[in-house]
């Protein structure tokens, strides 16, 4: 909830993929805290498509900010990257609650269309939730094209990982044969996000400074781990909302930041327990890999299972911008018919593709 991602990518849907510029466009403070104050309102959302309270004019303002990001970072591209085929636009995630076939995203594809000028291909997650799939997590069609991209330059081997940590952290085993897996492994950034916010009265721990002077309380994080999510098998997922920070109560702010961080590494380590095999590279991706506890700990945990771990720059590519070019990934597969969710990443009855393509002409509504 912190801003616009926008990525550049020139691919096929399959293994072609070339990565251009990217960009990413922060919301005002004063945005960040409408964004905050829909949550709520969304828990009332009957289904992905309502718009209960003023989630219709903040779904408004979302789009025309994001027309408004497109607009400014083509300006600013170099002339090869400035006439895109296709946009892929995610929009805003208010509430996530697959057990009730309900997933809202603020976006308006048919008004980002007329905006842009440019076909817009939205709303990716509908047709998974309607096939029986959770609607996430979807960027591991692209975790897959990336891990052959790592293969093919020789110096590593499968079975891959590909670890974001954003809100929520959200893991993709990629074996050298097969389907992917993947699901959500529990928090990531927002139980440390709320911690400092409601303790400090500051966004987040930047690079977990602030949990680099603390400890870690074992008994809390054995109280986040023992919760049934963790030993539910996968594919699975969550809402920012589904974890608390009733458990850390009684810590000061360092051990607290400390100890969240460490549960964070823990939920992913302990995603292990459901691969086919330990993979041979962890490649972390998301806000959380710039915590410096989280990826302490997550590269002492990979340790015992012969496994490294790595951020993604060490590979060559950037984890803040993996999650936006995942997008267009989806986008161009999505306009050819292929999958975007298999059963074993989201739970579908069968692999399945998805959104809703928007050209600019269709659009209802012009500001």
């Amino acid at each position: 909830m912190d801003g616009i991602d926008i990525a550049a990518l020139r691919t096929d849907g399959g293994i072609l993929v070339e990565r251009g510029p990217s960009e990413m466009i922060a919301f005002d403070p004063a945005f960040r805290r409408l964004l905050d104050a829909a949550l709520p309102v969304a828990m009332s959302a009957r289904d992905s498509a309502d718009r209960p309270g003023d989630l219709a004019a903040l779904e408004q303002e979302i789009t025309i900010r994001h027309a408004v990001a497109v607009r400014q970072f083509l300006a600013g591209v170099p002339a090869a990257w400035q006439n895109p085929d296709l946009i892929g636009f995610h929009g805003q995630t208010v509430l996530h609650r697959p057990q009730a076939g309900v997933s809202v995203q603020l976006g308006d594809g048919h008004l980002l269309a007329s905006e842009t000028g440019f076909p817009v291909i939205f709303d990716m997650r509908a047709n998974d939730l309607r096939s029986g799939g959770q609607g996430a997590p979807l960027a591991p069609a692209y975790h897959v094209a990336l891990a052959a991209g790592l293969k093919a330059k020789g110096t590593h081997e499968f079975p891959m990982v590909f670890v974001n940590i954003g809100g929520i952290s959200n893991i993709t085993f990629v074996p050298e044969k097969g389907d992917p897996i993947a699901f959500d492994s529990g928090p990531g950034n927002a139980l440390i996000d709320q911690w400092v916010s409601d303790r400090a009265g500051i966004p987040y721990d930047s690079e977990g400074a602030i949990a680099s002077e603390g400890g870690v309380s074992a008994p809390v994080v054995k109280r986040y781990l023992d919760r049934p999510f963790f030993s539910q098998p996968a594919p699975k997922s969550l809402d920012r909302n589904d974890f608390g920070l009733q458990e850390a109560d009684g810590l000061e702010l360092s051990d607290g930041a400390r100890t969240l961080a460490r549960v964070s590494a823990d939920a992913i380590l302990k995603a292990a327990e459901f691969m086919p095999e330990p993979p041979n590279l962890w490649v972390v991706c998301g806000g959380g890999r710039k915590n410096a506890c989280i990826m302490t700990d997550l590269k002492a945990g990979a340790q015992r299972l012969n496994g490294t771990v790595v951020a993604a720059e060490e590979v060559g590519l950037d984890g803040d911008t993996i999650e936006a070019e995942a997008w267009a990934y989806l986008a161009v597969r999505a306009r050819h018919g292929l999958p975007l969710t298999w059963p074993t990443t989201t739970g579908c009855h069968q692999p399945v593709s998805g959104g809703i393509l928007a050209e600019p002409e269709s659009a209802q509504l012009t500001i």
